[in-house]
Protein backbone atom coordinates (compact mmCIF):
# COMPACT_ATOMS: atom_id res chain seq x y z
CA UNK A 1 0.00 0.00 0.00
CA UNK A 2 1.04 3.51 -0.70
CA UNK A 3 0.85 6.45 1.25
CA UNK A 4 1.05 10.37 0.20
CA UNK A 5 4.64 11.66 1.01
CA UNK A 6 3.52 15.41 0.25
CA UNK A 7 0.74 17.67 0.21
CA UNK A 8 -0.75 19.86 -2.73
CA UNK A 9 1.08 23.10 -2.54
CA UNK A 10 4.84 21.81 -1.06
CA UNK A 11 7.38 22.97 -2.28
CA UNK A 12 9.39 20.13 -3.98
CA UNK A 13 12.96 19.48 -5.49
CA UNK A 14 13.15 17.21 -8.78
CA UNK A 15 15.76 15.28 -8.88
CA UNK A 16 15.91 13.89 -12.48
CA UNK A 17 14.72 17.46 -13.47
CA UNK A 18 17.07 19.44 -11.77
CA UNK A 19 14.67 21.69 -10.60
CA UNK A 20 11.72 23.55 -7.35
CA UNK A 21 8.25 22.95 -7.87
CA UNK A 22 5.32 22.26 -6.13
CA UNK A 23 2.82 19.91 -6.02
CA UNK A 24 -0.39 20.67 -7.74
CA UNK A 25 -1.90 17.27 -7.80
CA UNK A 26 -1.83 14.48 -4.87
CA UNK A 27 -3.00 11.06 -7.59
CA UNK A 28 -3.40 8.22 -5.50
CA UNK A 29 -4.12 5.13 -7.41
CA UNK A 30 -7.21 2.35 -6.06
CA UNK A 31 -7.20 -0.51 -6.72
CA UNK A 32 -10.38 -2.96 -6.19
CA UNK A 33 -10.17 -4.61 -2.92
CA UNK A 34 -7.64 -2.69 -1.06
CA UNK A 35 -8.80 -0.23 1.81
CA UNK A 36 -5.70 2.44 0.78
CA UNK A 37 -3.91 3.13 -2.89
CA UNK A 38 -1.80 1.01 -4.28
CA UNK A 39 0.32 4.18 -5.67
CA UNK A 40 0.41 7.64 -5.45
CA UNK A 41 2.17 9.91 -8.03
CA UNK A 42 2.16 13.61 -8.08
CA UNK A 43 1.52 16.08 -10.41
CA UNK A 44 3.98 19.18 -9.60
CA UNK A 45 3.34 21.44 -13.36
CA UNK A 46 6.70 19.46 -15.34
CA UNK A 47 4.96 17.57 -17.90
CA UNK A 48 4.56 14.37 -16.31
CA UNK A 49 3.69 12.76 -12.93
CA UNK A 50 6.36 11.97 -10.54
CA UNK A 51 6.45 9.41 -7.86
CA UNK A 52 7.54 9.99 -4.25
CA UNK A 53 11.28 9.19 -4.21
CA UNK A 54 11.88 11.33 -7.48
CA UNK A 55 10.90 14.09 -4.92
CA UNK A 56 13.15 15.85 -1.71
CA UNK A 57 11.77 18.44 0.82
CA UNK A 58 13.57 21.00 1.64
CA UNK A 59 15.14 21.25 5.52
CA UNK A 60 16.54 23.62 7.61
CA UNK A 61 20.43 22.99 8.02
CA UNK A 62 21.05 24.26 11.21
CA UNK A 63 24.91 23.37 10.44
CA UNK A 64 24.65 25.93 7.62
CA UNK A 65 24.51 29.21 9.65
CA UNK A 66 26.07 29.24 13.22
CA UNK A 67 25.67 32.60 15.32
CA UNK A 68 29.76 32.52 16.54
CA UNK A 69 30.40 32.43 12.62
CA UNK A 70 33.26 35.20 13.19
CA UNK A 71 34.79 34.98 9.84
CA UNK A 72 37.68 37.64 9.21
CA UNK A 73 40.17 38.76 6.18
CA UNK A 74 43.99 38.32 6.81
CA UNK A 75 46.24 38.63 4.69
CA UNK A 76 49.24 35.89 3.62
CA UNK A 77 52.76 36.76 2.38
CA UNK A 78 52.92 36.26 -1.52
CA UNK A 79 55.43 33.85 -1.79
CA UNK A 80 55.83 33.93 -5.61
CA UNK A 81 56.45 37.62 -6.02
CA UNK A 82 58.27 40.51 -3.70
CA UNK A 83 55.95 43.21 -2.84
CA UNK A 84 58.75 45.55 -5.49
CA UNK A 85 57.41 42.97 -8.17
CA UNK A 86 53.67 43.98 -7.46
CA UNK A 87 52.93 47.62 -7.29
CA UNK A 88 49.90 47.13 -8.41
CA UNK A 89 48.40 45.43 -6.28
CA UNK A 90 46.88 46.78 -3.46
CA UNK A 91 48.71 45.41 -1.00
CA UNK A 92 51.86 44.76 -2.54
CA UNK A 93 53.20 41.14 -1.38
CA UNK A 94 50.13 40.32 0.37
CA UNK A 95 46.88 38.71 -0.93
CA UNK A 96 43.81 38.00 0.98
CA UNK A 97 42.91 34.93 3.26
CA UNK A 98 39.42 34.71 4.49
CA UNK A 99 39.27 32.42 8.14
CA UNK A 100 36.49 30.67 9.03
CA UNK A 101 37.43 28.93 11.55
CA UNK A 102 38.90 29.66 15.13
CA UNK A 103 41.94 27.92 14.82
CA UNK A 104 43.07 30.75 12.09
CA UNK A 105 43.06 28.10 9.18
CA UNK A 106 40.26 26.69 7.02
CA UNK A 107 38.06 28.88 4.18
CA UNK A 108 38.89 31.13 1.56
CA UNK A 109 41.77 31.25 -0.46
CA UNK A 110 42.60 32.34 -4.14
CA UNK A 111 45.57 30.99 -6.55
CA UNK A 112 48.24 33.36 -6.99
CA UNK A 113 47.98 34.18 -10.65
CA UNK A 114 44.06 34.97 -10.57
CA UNK A 115 45.12 37.51 -7.91
CA UNK A 116 47.55 38.75 -9.93
CA UNK A 117 44.75 39.11 -12.77
CA UNK A 118 42.29 41.32 -11.48
CA UNK A 119 43.60 42.22 -7.68
CA UNK A 120 40.93 44.72 -6.87
CA UNK A 121 38.40 42.27 -7.68
CA UNK A 122 39.89 39.72 -5.54
CA UNK A 123 39.90 42.40 -2.48
CA UNK A 124 36.43 43.14 -2.77
CA UNK A 125 35.68 39.00 -2.86
CA UNK A 126 37.61 38.61 -0.03
CA UNK A 127 35.63 41.46 2.09
CA UNK A 128 32.12 40.39 1.16
CA UNK A 129 32.95 36.99 1.78
CA UNK A 130 34.24 37.50 5.59
CA UNK A 131 31.35 39.61 5.78
CA UNK A 132 28.57 37.30 4.93
CA UNK A 133 28.20 36.07 8.70
CA UNK A 134 26.97 39.81 9.23
CA UNK A 135 25.33 39.99 5.91
CA UNK A 136 23.41 36.47 6.75
CA UNK A 137 22.27 38.01 10.37
CA UNK A 138 20.86 41.07 9.59
CA UNK A 139 18.53 39.35 6.69
CA UNK A 140 17.76 37.17 9.52
CA UNK A 141 17.04 40.25 11.86
CA UNK A 142 14.96 42.25 9.00
CA UNK A 143 12.95 38.94 8.71
CA UNK A 144 12.05 38.76 12.27
CA UNK A 145 11.19 42.01 12.82
CA UNK A 146 8.41 42.36 9.78
CA UNK A 147 7.26 38.58 10.98
CA UNK A 148 7.12 40.39 14.26
CA UNK A 149 3.63 42.44 12.65
CA UNK A 150 3.49 41.89 9.27
CA UNK A 151 0.42 44.33 9.08
CA UNK A 152 2.22 47.53 10.73
CA UNK A 153 5.47 46.74 8.21
CA UNK A 154 5.64 49.33 4.99
CA UNK A 155 5.22 47.24 1.99
CA UNK A 156 8.76 47.88 0.87
CA UNK A 157 9.86 46.46 4.34
CA UNK A 158 7.61 43.08 3.47
CA UNK A 159 9.05 43.09 0.15
CA UNK A 160 12.29 43.06 1.18
CA UNK A 161 11.91 40.50 3.73
CA UNK A 162 10.32 38.37 1.03
CA UNK A 163 13.84 38.95 -0.83
CA UNK A 164 15.57 37.97 2.31
CA UNK A 165 13.51 34.84 2.94
CA UNK A 166 14.23 33.29 -0.81
CA UNK A 167 18.16 34.16 -0.42
CA UNK A 168 18.30 32.45 3.35
CA UNK A 169 16.42 29.00 1.74
CA UNK A 170 19.30 29.24 -0.74
CA UNK A 171 21.44 29.18 1.94
CA UNK A 172 20.09 27.08 4.93
CA UNK A 173 18.19 24.85 3.19
CA UNK A 174 19.84 21.07 1.86
CA UNK A 175 17.74 17.98 0.06
CA UNK A 176 16.17 15.31 2.56
CA UNK A 177 13.70 12.33 0.78
CA UNK A 178 10.97 11.93 2.64
CA UNK A 179 11.48 9.12 4.00
CA UNK A 180 13.65 10.38 6.07
CA UNK A 181 16.95 9.52 5.17
CA UNK A 182 19.85 11.66 5.24
CA UNK A 183 20.34 15.14 3.54
CA UNK A 184 21.40 15.00 -0.22
CA UNK A 185 23.36 17.37 -2.18
CA UNK A 186 23.22 21.08 -1.59
CA UNK A 187 20.89 23.38 -3.48
CA UNK A 188 22.12 26.61 -4.82
CA UNK A 189 18.79 27.87 -6.54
Amino acid sequence: MARAQFQKGQKVWVECVGAWAQVEKVQPVWAKGFEEPVRVTYDVGLGREFLGHELMLPVDNAAAHQADDHWRLLRARNKWQQADECLHHPFPGTYPVVVTDAADWGGWRVPGAEYDRDPRRIEYQARLIAAAPALLALAEQLIAAVDESPEDAPPESRRLAQTARSLLRTVVDTLASPQGNEPAASQAA
